[in-house]
């Protein structure tokens, strides 16, 4: 589908739609509150404490919504006879595209080297309307999205680092997220800062000397992100583990790391459960300085298909895709099979075609880049399963009608939210599904086992707010930390009706690793060979999402 700016063909049909909507938002607006003046967070609870006025807010908050609620109803139906027919003409998502030099939209490596990494990052933000957010223990959707878009501008806007230790037993590179280099940038929850710049594509390296005999003991004085759970004092770390021991760990064939910052210089990054247009908006201001192509309120709303008879869609995909390369194609395709709570949301998969930049014979670079959200509840994984199937041949179709001859493939990647992991009993039918056969998983070790290294990425939520996960550094702590992951990260699912023995005898404790990142290799130019230089788990959200963000970097070599 080629893309335009607007989801409409033309801007009457984008200004009946925008009336309609604005009928219904004071009446949506008094339902969420109604629904979130009754439940509140176990952060709000904790800080009211034994407050005896609770009781009184939530009786009059009731009321008081529940009346403004029914006084906008009647206008709110009228905005919705005009909304809904509307989307028969909507497409799929709102494009937003920023001026950017060509330097910046392009990846001059494989020009004129014949090599370039690529970094690629996922993350589910569970940005809901604020009502529905307190099921999960989130609240304030708005500040929460302002924050998120200023923390990963913050981790992705730093200079893109690299440091080599000069010694005879060590060769390791620290990655830009352990440099020793300070930061001085602190942000506050619900901040908003306009100074984000796109960095330059150029790395800066710092070669350091070090003794084997010797051990640094330089601290630094990293930014925490700040955000209404946080104390805004700065958080003291010592020097990085890769100063302090092996570096990046390195179990087996893939280095990997935990994170308090996501990676400098992302190229393209997926969201997910951005299902709110507003805090979408936000995400787009704060991070379209650094991305210059964002695809957001990807899906449909209404019936979907258009004037068919399937289950209205409340909320869009929550998809949501920021790249620094121009799109030339893109795609959405929903779920027709979802069921019950997931069946009100547009749930699908997002394919798009990306332009890198030219090789050293003037060919077009292209990239293959695809986000989904697989249905979520428990126990349900012959759905999730036909849903990979379509995952698989939407895939397929899209890159047979967009692949030119004279173009050279370099990636093709497939990340998002699939609610399933590798490790549960619960969900061998996933474990086992086809795609995992043509797309490459770096930190699974076989069907129903993880690398030794791998952390899981969903966390309890209950106790998102305990000091030990509530800022980036004690939630880095954690993480790395086996026994006390295991009271943060959620357990694996048992099969039905059978007890559940995790971890295997003298195997580490994982936990669920919902949130993937995969790449193919026969799909891409067979000029190109792929490797993964790093995969990490990011802990720079925390106490904003439930969710723990992943990244891949990847090396792609052309031959000549």
């Amino acid at each position: 589908m080629a893309l335009q700016t607007s989801p409409f063909p033309n801007r009457c049909a984008a200004a009946a739609h925008a009336t309609g909507w604005a009928l219904i938002l004071p009446c949506f607006w008094f339902l969420d509150r109604l629904i979130a003046v009754c439940k509140s967070t176990t952060f709000e609870r904790k800080r009211e404490g034994t407050c005896s006025l609770r009781p009184l807010k939530v009786f009059f908050g009731s009321i008081t919504f529940f009346l403004l609620f029914l006084v906008t109803a009647p206008i709110a139906l009228l905005g919705f006879l005009l909304w809904a027919p509307l989307q028969a003409c909507r497409r799929p998502f709102c494009y937003h595209q920023e001026t950017a030099s060509l330097q910046n939209e392009t990846h001059r490596g494989l020009e004129l080297e014949g090599t370039a990494s690529f970094v690629f990052a996922s993350a589910n933000l569970c940005l809901l309307p604020d009502s529905l957010a307190r099921f999960n223990n989130l609240c304030n959707t708005q500040q929460r999205a302002a924050a998120i878009g200023e923390c990963i501008a913050q981790g992705v806007g730093r200079p893109n680092v690299r440091i080599f230790i000069d010694s005879p037993s060590s060769c390791d590179t620290l990655s830009p997220s352990n440099s020793i280099l300070p930061t001085s940038n602190t942000f506050t929850y619900g901040a908003t800062d306009k100074q984000a710049s796109v960095p330059n594509s150029n790395s800066d390296v710092v070669y350091i000397p070090f003794e084997d005999t010797k051990e640094p003991s330089a601290s630094i004085q990293h930014n925490s992100n700040q955000n209404s759970n946080q104390q805004g004092r700065p958080g003291q770390r010592s020097a990085p583990r890769a100063l302090l021991s092996q570096g990046l760990g390195q179990l087996g064939d893939v280095p990997w790391e935990v994170s308090t910052m996501f990676p400098s210089h992302v190229d393209i990054l997926c969201l997910e459960e951005v299902f709110d247009k507003r805090a979408a908006q936000k995400l787009t201001r704060a991070l379209s300085p650094l991305f210059a192509h964002i695809l957001y309120d990807i899906g449909g709303y209404a019936c979907q298909p258009p004037c068919s008879c399937s289950s209205f869609k409340f909320f869009n995909s929550g998809l949501f895709l920021a790249s620094r390369f121009p799109f030339v194609e893109a795609e959405y395709h929903c779920f027709p099979n979802s069921k019950g709570e997931d069946a009100l949301a547009a749930k699908g998969l997002l394919a798009a075609k990306v332009l890198i930049g030219k090789n050293v014979k003037q060919q077009k670079l292209v990239g293959y880049f695809n986000c989904i959200h697989l249905h979520a509840p428990e126990g349900e994984g012959a759905i999730r399963c036909e849903q990979l199937n379509m995952v698989t041949n939407w895939i397929a179709n899209f890159q047979a009608a967009t692949r030119q001859p004279d173009e050279e493939v370099v990636f093709d990647v497939l990340c998002g939210d699939f609610n399933f992991d590798n490790c549960s009993p619960d969900d061998t039918l996933e474990q086992n599904h086809g795609l995992f056969e043509e797309y490459k998983d770096p930190c699974r070790a076989g069907p129903g086992k993880e690398k030794p290294w791998v952390i899981g990425t969903l966390l309890e939520q209950p106790t998102l707010y305990d000091n030990a996960v509530n800022t980036p550094e004690n939630l880095q702590r954690t993480l790395e930390n086996d026994m006390l992951r295991k009271r943060y990260i959620c357990p694996p699912v048992p099969a039905a009706g059978s007890p559940l023995v995790y971890p295997e005898t003298d195997q580490p404790w994982i936990g669920r690793r919902i949130d993937y990142i995969l790449f193919r290799e026969k799909s891409i130019s067979k000029h190109c060979q792929t490797e993964v230089e790093e995969v990490s788990f990011i802990t720079q959200l925390a106490g904003l999402t439930d969710h723990i963000p992943v990244s891949l970097r990847l090396n792609v070599r052309m031959d000549s």
